[in-house]
């Protein structure tokens, strides 16, 4: 994604070799920007922002558990928990969206 390229030149981390072209950069997942001299050319992109949230759509849910777990066991895994309604999982993964 293109905004993950939007580095300050001080916040580059290389990510390549002296003299990697645009195309073999871009080939192994990184930014290429030549613009500015004496930073890396080829760097890392940022992270891409996620956010973990608990689905509400109770039949989205995947299970986390087994039956009969209780809040903290399936906190304990890091998922979520809800005891309703009947004949859905209560322990469920949560769902990763990009901010």
């Amino acid at each position: 994604a293109k905004c993950q390229c939007k580095l300050p030149p001080k916040d580059r981390t290389n990510c390549g070799y002296p003299g990697i072209s645009a195309a073999e950069c871009k080939k192994i997942g990184c930014c290429f920007n030549a613009s500015t001299p004496s930073v890396p050319w080829c760097y890392s992109p940022k992270q891409k922002k996620v956010k973990k949230v608990c689905p509400n759509d109770p039949y989205a849910r995947i299970n986390c558990g087994y039956p009969g777990i209780k809040a903290k066991d399936c906190t304990k895994r890091g998922c979520c928990f809800r005891a309703h309604p009947a004949g859905v999982p209560w322990c469920f993964y949560h769902r990763v969206t990009e901010e």
